[in-house]
């Protein structure tokens, strides 16, 4: 190139910059090229960079597990022009509020409080609440470095009645890290654990941010949210943000693959299904879909094909899933296995569970057949309608058992190719009282934040068993709940009658997993989820309940659980250096998979 090209050629490139010096007004007015570490990845300031090629340079050293963000960006097709093949426009949308104008809350919420980050213990609670909501994870120390940092302020909500953190939030303050003149700020990470029985807990630590923020002088408070989080922009729209025209780009890399490569599969896939499907898809494994409402689908990787139903796949012998089915089979076939389980019996009719309480206090009435905790009523006594408890179970099948009823946790665990992979406690739905609502009312609201949290997957039925654990408090569906009253509303755990679940894989005893396996191998069963009855998951008692051979791999995230599902029917499409690392193990089938 002579001399007279590469004068021309800088000449262009000043032209260049100028041009997105103006159309980035915030750039020149403080600090140039900046980018703060958050822990989960950088956050560039686009209107601080000279040109795209600046920006697009800063870009490119993302580190691997890390989603690294330009926001502020004003002229999205300028920037993109600098890197069309490794960046992406976010499908995001910029809010701004104004704290001038913001009207703070008139009444504390109850049951929680926003406070800030103190301890380590609370920085490994956010990490859990990420995984939850598939954000990427930050190491602890990196939130406890910053705990001080006049720049950061990390915000959590805490349960005032199990100290459990239940929410998060993180502030920037943009004076304070890199001198921003107009006093601006912005708002990350706006995360509550979707297993928690308080509502607002999101807007409390918005508001609890917005306050602390104002307090300092700041002008305004910015966010980006995903344009189709309806739930995060209705609050944010409540609480008086406003639409802004900028916008967010962000790296093709694995981590952001869903934003930038277009839907995966048809919306029809439920949860279940859909965990698995994309964990295939992003092996580069053929997906077929058969009936996608039902969550039928076929894989397929070099020479070999597998249908499955959701977790429930061509591996699983006829003979083992007809023992899963039937509760008083997989009852004995365990029994016979050396694994504890309740005392138990068939019923003809009522009077056979009355004969079972002369021998037991309470028992359980349940369908020999039958998911999803239909037709099963926990807990009867003498004095309650053993006549409907039998016809409600015969609804669902023509057997019915009656058995013991223990007390303590519902514990489930995922066993995959015979180790545990997940294990977590299942909670019966119960709500809250507020001194204002009824019992219809606060379950309908329940109803709804479940719902929402699990896909529509999750809900409490107006059913005769929530009647009858109302009644059972002294309370009817028109009863006002008085404020702060916890009330049970089903007395099964299952997610699909509005229970939660709590990850306790890293804490769940060792005879726990082994009964697990013992279940599993008894069975010869290939994925199968293990519910026990537990006075802890820390101790070693318990008793079997029932073996589901299609658990719903969905409900035990940040678990790997769709990652060993795919190992096992497909052990080639395994990571060659996982595999190696595998070999090198020792060859313990017993022993619980890495998480």
């Amino acid at each position: 190139m002579n001399k007279s090209s590469h004068a021309l050629a800088d000449r262009l490139r000043r032209n260049r910059e100028r041009s997105w010096a103006m159309e980035n007004p915030g750039a020149g007015t403080g600090a140039t090229n900046v980018g703060l570490d958050c822990g989960w990845g950088t956050l560039h300031f686009a209107n601080t960079y000279p040109s795209p090629e600046a920006l697009a340079e800063a870009m490119r050293r993302e580190g691997p597990g890390r989603r690294d963000i330009a926001f502020y960006v004003s002229e999205p097709h300028v920037m993109l022009s600098a890197a069309p093949l490794e960046m992406f426009l976010d499908p995001s949308h910029a809010f701004r509020l104004d704290l001038s104008t913001y009207t703070p809350a008139r009444k504390a919420r109850q049951g929680f409080t926003v406070r800030r980050l103190t301890n380590l213990e609370d920085a490994e609670a956010l990490n859990k609440i990420y995984a939850s909501r598939g954000m990427v994870p930050v190491r602890p120390d990196f939130f406890w470095r910053k705990r001080d940092s006049r720049a950061f302020t990390y915000l959590v909500a805490e349960d005032d009645k199990t100290g459990t953190i239940i929410g998060t939030v993180t502030g920037i303050d943009h004076a304070r890290a890199f001198g921003d003149p107009h006093h601006g700020s912005s708002l990350w990470c706006l995360a509550v654990d979707p297993q928690t029985r308080h509502s607002g807990v999101g807007e409390a630590l918005v508001r609890r941010l917005a306050e602390v923020l104002m307090a300092r002088g700041v002008a305004s408070l910015d966010l980006s949210v995903l344009h189709d989080n309806d739930l995060a922009i209705q609050l944010y729209e409540k609480l008086g943000f406003r639409r802004e025209q900028i916008y967010t780009l962000k790296r093709k890399n694995p981590i952001n693959e869903r934003l930038f490569a277009g839907p995966v599969v048809e919306t029809d896939l439920n949860p279940y299904a859909l965990i698995i499907v994309n964990e295939a898809r992003r092996r580069g494994i053929d997906i077929e879909l058969i009936d996608a409402a039902n969550g039928y689908f076929r894989l397929t990787y070099g020479g070999r094909s597998i249908r499955c139903r959701e977790s429930l796949s061509e591996l699983t012998s006829a003979v083992a899933m007809s023992i899963c089915d039937d509760k008083a089979v997989s009852r004995n076939v365990v029994d016979a296995a050396g694994v504890a389980v309740p005392d138990e019996v068939e019923a003809a009719n009522a009077d056979d569970i009355r004969a079972m309480l002369e021998r037991h206090s309470q028992v359980v009435v349940k369908p020999a057949r039958g998911e999803q905790g239909r037709g099963i009523s926990v807990g009867l006594t003498a004095e309650d309608d053993l006549d409907a408890a039998f016809r409600h179970a015969r609804e669902v099948c023509e057997r019915v058992l009656v058995e013991e009823f223990v007390e303590g946790d519902d514990l489930r665990l995922v066993v995959i190719d015979h180790r545990l992979v997940a294990a977590a406690v299942r909670k019966a739905a119960r709500v809250y009282g507020d001194g204002k609502s009824t019992a219809r009312e606060l379950i309908e609201k329940q109803s709804r934040r479940r719902a929402s949290a699990t896909g529509g997957e999750s809900s409490i039925p107006m059913d005769g068993e929530t009647e009858r654990c109302l009644r059972a408090e002294g309370l009817t569906y028109d009863s006002v709940v008085e404020d702060g009253r916890e009330v049970p509303v089903r007395r099964t755990a299952n997610l699909h009658t509005g229970g939660t679940i709590h990850d306790v894989t890293d804490h769940v005893h060792p005879t726990l997993v082994e009964a697990a396996v013992r279940v599993s191998r008894s069975i010869d069963i290939p994925v199968v989820g293990v519910d026990l009855m537990v006075p802890s998951h820390r101790t070693g008692a318990y008793h079997f309940i029932e073996a589901n051979e299609r658990p719903g791999l969905a409900n035990h995230e940040p678990q790997p659980t769709a990652e060993r599902f795919i190992d096992l029917l497909f052990p080639l499409s395994v990571p060659h250096a996982a595999r190696q690392a595998a070999r090198k193990k020792p060859n313990d089938s017993e022993a619980p998979c890495p998480a």
